[in-house]
Order: C-alpha cells, then structure tokens, then sequence
C-alpha cells in the first residue's frame, strides 16, 4: 500500500483500479463512522448543512413511497465502488435479498446524491467508479441550482433533466415527477400518487369510507329533497284545487307561474288567499 500527498488532516491511499471489483462487503473504512476513501483518498464526510440535510430527508421521503416491491431503498449505504473507493451515496435503491453470486447484497441500481457544498470533482469522481462498477444510473440534486441531474457515462458530466418530465425505472412502482425532487408540495402529491399506485391498505380504506360517506350524505340530501318538493307540489295542487272548487279559471300565465314557484313561504301565502280572492290573477299579483 502506497502513501501519496493528501489533502490537509487526511491521510490518502493510492490504489491501481483493477476488475474483477472486489466484494461489497470488503471495507476500506470503519462503518459506522464517518470515514470514506474515494480514489485512495481518506476523507471524513462531514455532518450536513441545514440545504442538504432538509433535501436528504425529502429524497428518502420520495423515494420510500416509490421502491417497487422487489426492491430496497438505503441511506448512506456503503459501497465498495472500486479497489481505491468505499463511500457511501445519500440513498440508493438495489435489489431486495442476497445476489446468488456473490451471497451478499445487490449492488445498488439507482444512486442518489444531494450536493450543496460538495465539490463537483467529488460528486463525478463517485459518479464515475459507480457506473464503472455496475450502478446503472447515477443521480445528484443540485441544491444552490435547483436542478436534479443524472450522470452521463457516455458524455462524461452530469445532464440536467427537465423539470416537466419524470424518472421511471424498473426499481419504481410509478414515474417520480423531477420537480417532486425540488418542492415540498409536489413531493406530497408524488406519495400519495405512488401508495394509491402500491394499493396502500390505509389509502384504499380512507377512500373506501369517502365511498361510504358520499353515499349516506347523497341519500340524506335526497330523501330531504324529496320531502320539500313533495311538499312544494302538494301545496301547488292545494292552490289549483281551491280555484276550481270557487269555479275561477287560471290563465296559461298564472297556472305556468304558480308550478313554477318553488319558495315554500310564497305558495302558502297564495294558499290563504286562493280562499277569498276574486281572481286567479289577483292572488298571483298581490305578492
């Protein structure tokens, strides 16, 4: 094991790359601490700023809604990227159980980085022994830019993705709009869209009940709808009864208006008077 300059208080280990990549579970750090080599070098990662722990606990929010069945989602997961290179991403997604190849973990399909004060050498420098690895797509939400881009083998960078647009990938159950990736609301919108998506038992009977209750409040109104136009009618046929028991003719206009009136208050009015007025017309007009 070779010695080389490093940066200052880290201690930095050269190592040629080489494949076959040694196994996941071969360390180069201590787990649990917050050691990480990258290229031979020996770094500490250091607790987050406010911009990046706020977004970190966002992505986990999302993505835990959006792993598909068969897969696992991890935060701060070490990988053994290379002979020289055991970090770990913010979260990434792999394969549930043991890969019958190796008897240990899947290495991860999907990666994700926050990036607030990282240095983008870093963050492409990981991107780079990731994909060399095997780590299909490789991710990093840029927080000062407001961006979400994803690593680029064949161009070598970070490309940006629309914002209007989602990730779909076999890992998850339905698309993740990018922008869920950058605001809060639409983060929620994105969770719930992807349990009701899971069949989430607690959603479906929140809707199941919902079902329920609109059936109950659509009899209610209905049977009190009813009972006011029963009583609507009634008391119209009451008004028309009196003026042909008195022998006095209602006009097309009169009769049109009088099954026309809906106001309980008014009809009854017409009700009282139909007994003594002279007149259809008299009643109708003296409101």
């Amino acid at each position: 094991m070779l010695l080389a300059p490093g940066p200052a208080g880290s201690a930095a280990l050269r190592f040629p790359s080489r494949e076959p990549f040694p196994s996941l579970d071969e360390r180069l750090v201590a787990p649990e601490t917050r050691e990480e080599v990258l290229r031979g070098n020996k770094i500490l990662a250091q607790p987050a700023l406010d911009p990046h722990a706020d977004r970190h606990f966002e992505l986990d929010y999302i993505l835990r809604a959006h792993v598909h069945p068969d897969y696992v989602g991890s935060t701060d997961l070490l990988t053994r990227a290379d002979i020289g290179s055991d970090f770990a991403t913010d979260t990434c997604i792999r394969r549930a159980g043991k890969d019958p190849r190796s008897g240990a973990r899947y290495l991860e399909e999907l990666a994700f980085e926050v990036v607030n004060e990282q240095s983008l050498a870093d963050v492409t420098a990981k991107a780079e022994d990731l994909s060399k690895r095997g780590v299909r797509r490789v991710f990093a939400i840029f927080i000062k830019s407001r961006e979400v881009k994803e690593w680029n083998p064949g161009k070598g960078a970070f490309v940006r993705l629309d914002v209007s647009k989602a990730i779909t990938d076999r890992c998850l159950t339905r698309p993740i709009p990018v922008k869920a990736l950058l605001d809060a609301a639409e983060a929620d919108n994105a969770v719930v869209r992807a349990l009701d998506e899971k069949k989430n038992p607690a959603l479906q009977a929140i809707r199941a009940e919902s079902k329920i209750e609109g059936k109950i409040e659509g009899k209610i109104e209905g049977k009190i709808e009813g009972k006011i136009e029963g009583k609507i009618e009634g008391k119209i046929e009451g008004i028309l009864s009196i003026f042909a028991a008195r022998g006095l003719s209602v006009a097309e206009g009169t009769r049109a208006r009088i099954m026309g009136c809906s106001d309980v208050a008014m009809l009854d009015r017409w009700l009282v008077q139909a007994i003594s007025a002279s007149s259809a017309d008299d009643v109708i007009n003296s409101t």
